[in-house]
């Protein structure tokens, strides 16, 4: 962990669970930063610690929240180092409970950061997601066990990126690809994560089939998994999910490299 990160012209690394580094236009974004070691996370259990510690990262530019409600997605070292950055962008109820520097942004709003590149800004959009079954019990604004929102990253000369969150819903996908055509690549939180006191333990995310068809739906060139090992309830790992994108004939779409290891996100 003592290596750092280089930073990169257009690359995308995960360095275990949910969490990416993506450097793009000049910017280091990180998404849903966990870096607790392993042990009991509440009723959930990390199984393994980052390929990469916040000082192997170094400062982030914008830290990408998809949801705040479950440790897998955003634990004490990462909540900690996301207060570090100067915007942390997630869901308006997420950034009421976080603070500054966090702004909260509801599916179908975005936010403009200028580029260190000097290539005019990039923009954020926020975009739904669904952390659970279509049909489960949804609260008061409508959200399937809690709000969670995924992320589409755009700019000029730039390929357009969607980072999913805890998404488990492929009319969501279908919705996103309707109103942002051409996603270049895709970074899945897939893993068909389990509670089994949570919608008779029916998948929270992407499970490995869905993950290939959130894939063909979007159309992308570059498909990199996340959020499918670290922790004891993700139910899927990276074997499955190959064996879906081969059945599927994606294979060749898929970016699987160690954690830690920059993935090129434009062929």
């Amino acid at each position: 962990m003592s290596t750092g990160l280089s930073r990169q012209e257009c690359a995308v690394t995960v360095l275990g669970g949910p969490t990416a580094v993506i450097d793009i236009g000049g910017l280091r974004i990180v998404s849903d930063p966990t870096f607790d070691e392993a042990g009991p996370q509440g009723y959930l259990t990390k199984t393994a610690g980052p390929a990469a510690d916040e000082d192997a990262v170094g400062p982030a530019d914008l830290v990408l929240v998809s949801h705040e409600a479950h440790p897998d997605n955003l634990d004490g070292r990462g909540r900690a180092f996301a207060k570090t950055a100067p915007l942390v962008l997630t869901g308006p109820r997420a950034a009421e409970r976080l603070g500054s520097p966090a702004v909260g942004l509801s599916p179908w709003t975005g936010h403009r950061l200028p580029r260190p590149d000097g290539g005019g800004d990039l923009t954020v959009l926020a975009v739904p997601a669904v952390h659970g079954p279509e049909d489960g019990e949804r609260d008061a604004d409508g959200n399937v066990n809690c709000e969670v929102i995924g992320f589409v990253l755009s700019g000029q000369g730039l390929p357009t990126v969607y980072v999913s969150g805890d998404n488990a819903s492929i009319r969501t996908v279908a919705e996103i690809s309707r109103r942002v055509p051409g996603i270049d690549a895709a970074v899945l939180h897939a893993g068909a994560a389990r509670v089994p006191a949570k919608f008779d333990g029916r998948p929270l995310s992407l499970d490995r089939g869905r993950a290939a068809a959130a894939a063909a739906v979007l159309g992308a060139e570059i498909v990199v998994p996340a959020h499918c090992d670290g922790w004891a309830h993700f139910s899927e790992g990276l074997p499955e999910i190959e064996l879906a994108f081969h059945e599927a004939g994606l294979s060749s779409l898929l970016r699987v490299a160690p954690h830690g290891t920059w993935v090129p996100l434009t062929r």
